[in-house]
Order: C-alpha cells, then sequence, then structure tokens
C-alpha cells in the first residue's frame, strides 16, 4: 500500500471496526442498500465505462458497478485489508472477472491520470484527514469530462438509528455524538460545506439532492440491538459506562426499537446527501 496520511481511520478500518464490518457485510448492506438504486442513477454509468469507488468497504456498490460496465471495469478503493478480503472473496463467488481492488487512502493514493470515467461512492467519502486534498485527488483520477457521484450522510438529527440512540442520553455518554460539521461520519452533513469542499478541490456543476432510504437494522428489536450495540460506536459508547448500565442501555434501546419493527424486521429510515459533480 501507498503512503498513509489518514492514520486515524486506517488503524481503526484495520482494527476491530473492520473487522465487524467485514463479518456482517450483509447486514450492513440491507442497512444501506436503499441509496443503491439513486447513487446509480445519479452515476449513469455506461456499458464500458471504468468506474472508481472510493471507500469501497467489502465491495458492494464496486460489484455493482462493474454489472453497470460488462464491457468497461470497476474498481474499488480502500483503507481496510480486512474489509478488502471479504470483497474480493465476494467478487470471485460472483465470477465478476472485470472488478478489482486497491488498499489505499484516498488523499494520496496514485489516482492521477488514470482517467476513470465514473468515481462513486456509499458513505465512504466523509472520513478524509483533508477532504480538500482527498477530493482533489480523485477528480485527478477522472478524465476531462468525467463524473462523480456520492452519498454522505445527512443530519443525525434526519437519521432514525441515531434518533433511537439519543433516547439512551440519560445512561450513555453520547456527548457531540452525531455532530454535524467535526470529523467524521457528519463531516459532510452540512450542505454548505460540501460545495465548499468540491469547489476547493476543484470539481464543476457541483448539485446536492436530499435522498431518503429505509433500511433494515434486524429481524426484531433484540437483534437489531444486538447489532448497533456490537457495532464501533456502540462498542465506544459501552466501554465509557459500567456493565449494569450498559445492560440498561440495551434493554431500553430494545423498547425503543419496537417502535421500528414492521414486516417481520427492524426498519430505520436514514438521509443522506446525493452529491454530484465533474471534472471540467
Amino acid at each position: 500500500m501507498q503512503n498513509v496520511v489518514n492514520t486515524e481511520q486506517e488503524q481503526a478500518w484495520n482494527g476491530d471496526e473492520g473487522a465487524h464490518w467485514a463479518r456482517h457485510q450483509e447486514r450492513w448492506d440491507a442497512v444501506n442498500e436503499g441509496f443503491d438504486e439513486p447513487l446509480l442513477a445519479a452515476a449513469a454509468i455506461l456499458a464500458d465505462d471504468t468506474v472508481l469507488d472510493i471507500g469501497c468497504g467489502a465491495g458492494a456498490t464496486t460489484r455493482l458497478a462493474a454489472r453497470c460496465a460488462p464491457g468497461g471495469r470497476a474498481t474499488g478503493l480502500d483503507l481496510s485489508a480486512p474489509m478488502l478480503e471479504r470483497a474480493r472473496a465476494s467478487a470471485r463467488a460472483e465470477n465478476l472477472g472485470n472488478v478489482d481492488f486497491e488498499r489505499g487512502d484516498a488523499q494520496v493514493h496514485p489516482l492521477e491520470g488514470r482517467a476513470f470515467d465514473v468515481a462513486i461512492s456509499r458513505f465512504g467519502v466523509m472520513f478524509f484527514a483533508d477532504p480538500v486534498a482527498a477530493f482533489a485527488n480523485i477528480r485527478a483520477g477522472l478524465r476531462p469530462g468525467g463524473r462523480a457521484a456520492f452519498v454522505v450522510a445527512a443530519a443525525a438529527e434526519d437519521n432514525e438509528w441515531l434518533q433511537a440512540l439519543a433516547r439512551l442520553r440519560g445512561l450513555l455518554p453520547l456527548g457531540g455524538f452525531g455532530v454535524t460539521g467535526g470529523p467524521g461520519m457528519f463531516s459532510l452533513a452540512d450542505p454548505g460545506r460540501v460545495h465548499e469542499v468540491l469547489a476547493g478541490a476543484g470539481f464543476g456543476g457541483v448539485a446536492v439532492e436530499r435522498v431518503e432510504a429505509d433500511g433494515r437494522w434486524g429481524s426484531d428489536a433484540e437483534d437489531a440491538t444486538a447489532f448497533l450495540m456490537g457495532s464501533g460506536p456502540g462498542r465506544h459508547l459501552l466501554a465509557q459506562v459500567d456493565e449494569a448500565t450498559g445492560q440498561r442501555a440495551r434493554r431500553e434501546l430494545v423498547d425503543v426499537l419496537r417502535a421500528y419493527e414492521r414486516d417481520g424486521a427492524v426498519r430505520m429510515r436514514s438521509t443522506a446527501w446525493l452529491v454530484t459533480g465533474v471534472h471540467p
């Protein structure tokens, strides 16, 4: 792998968090797959396009892009070795010959001059140490006239799973969790910030559109609670309280999630921004 400047994220996604996402690929895809259709529609991938998938994780969107471009190629880029291992295994199992994966930091990975037709990302571009530099490097990887389509998290209060976690504020030290604009998941939750970053990176024709989708978080409230509390944010919160308080928080979250049980699953609505732009 080339040099890494985003060392904090590199450590996280090659540790417990990356291992968790790799083990639970299908579950995270069930949470986020409602955004695939608007993302791919905005990307408008043609049959012979070359596609770059930023922060591809376990490769679900990379494989979808490869199917959209049977005469082209899709390349997934991510920091996480465990997730890329799962991505490669899934591509082999699906007999996809026009997909490959690279491990690297999008901020400094050698992308310039590779002339991709399209760059996409589903929730993979919110974690850059220097977002302007990272998006400039992504733009440099596109051919002139190449296009980009990204899905990024909108404000925490517009996402039902975070509203559910917020109900535990009396038990868990939520603090600034979910704050818009800070480093992490909600770094691009302000559309004004999105325009500022992409314009600073040299993209033109930037547009930001609100999109919503239901995600499947579990088969029932108990299952969804175990999944949420086993995720990185859940483990981080539980590590800061004693076992008894953690058990109370789990029980309370089960009660909260009962309200989201329908059609044999816990379904919660997430809101995101669909961001598009072009390499002038």
